[in-house]
């Protein structure tokens, strides 16, 4: 059967990469980025490869919630159902790392976003709808200072602990979900690999990003993860596998769950 599948941060690396598959084989692709300029030369990519299914563009910036809530309503205005959610989309390092918001650019795009268009795009979804959610191996305890925008990070340490708060939420969310769907599960694509992130972090050309693509379309369709509501792939191992401790917490998980749902109330007040 063939599906509607957004994939957020869906212009260059993983997130292009896994587009091709998913067109090549028919699906129904949604593809998302920030730069009107690059995320048409990527909707004529997909195009060419697409196997009957259709290829549409959204843009928005995911460091600013009017902009995630504006997507969410973009896509809702134009179908009635959404198959898979991929949260793709990710910040390392940024040359302005508070956002007008006030909030660590990596807590905005690579934690509280996802949620966001999650929760808004969750009347779209069906039982056997799936969200997959892009973690790292990079994981690292979470501070409620740092990811409510009070205390400043480096770079690494905001990254590793924007990636653990999205696994928590993952968990419980999933949990939530679990025999009702969607399900919604977080996934470590493949640690190194050549992204644009990784040669900007790292300085390296990184490894096969097929690796990471191939993951992901296994998570959107593979019978394989229809019983992993809740669960955290590994790619590095090959396996479902335990995530930071913090994550298997299920009060440290609740408490973050319910921080980012705080965060996005205050932003939504401010904004009306």
């Amino acid at each position: 059967m063939l599906k509607t599948i957004l994939i957020t941060g869906s212009t260059d690396g993983i997130g292009l990469e896994t587009a091709k598959l998913l067109a090549a084989a028919g699906h129904n692709v949604l593809l998302h980025g920030r730069n009107p300029h690059k995320i048409t030369k990527a909707a004529k990519i997909l195009s060419a490869l697409s196997n009957g299914g259709s290829v549409e563009t959204y843009v928005a910036d995911l460091s600013r919630m009017a902009d995630v809530e504006a997507l969410a309503d973009e896509v809702t205005g134009r179908h009635a159902r959404l198959d898979v959610l991929i949260n793709n989309a990710g910040v390392y390092r940024a040359a302005e790392p508070m956002t007008a918001e006030g909030l660590d650019i990596r807590f905005a795009v690579n934690t509280i976003a996802p949620y966001l268009l999650t929760q808004r795009l969750l009347p779209l979804m069906e039982p056997s709808g799936r969200v997959i959610n892009l973690s790292s191996a990079a994981q690292a305890p979470v501070d409620p200072q740092a990811l409510s925008g009070k205390t400043g990070l480096s770079d690494g340490a905001a990254y590793a602990q924007s990636k653990l708060a999205l696994t928590m939420w993952s968990r419980s969310l999933g949990l939530r979900f679990k025999g009702k769907g969607p399900l919604v599960v977080s996934v470590n694509p493949g640690s190194m690999l050549g992204s644009k992130m990784v040669k900007e972090a790292f300085g390296v050309a990184g490894a096969d990003l097929a690796i990471g693509a191939d993951i992901l379309r296994r998570a959107a369709l593979e019978k394989e993860f229809a019983t992993a509501a809740g669960l955290y792939f590994d790619n590095d191992s090959g396996r479902f596998a335990a995530p930071h401790p913090d994550a298997l917490d299920l009060r440290k998980s609740q408490e973050i769950l319910s921080l980012v749902e705080s965060i996005i109330s205050r932003l939504t007040q401010e904004q009306e």
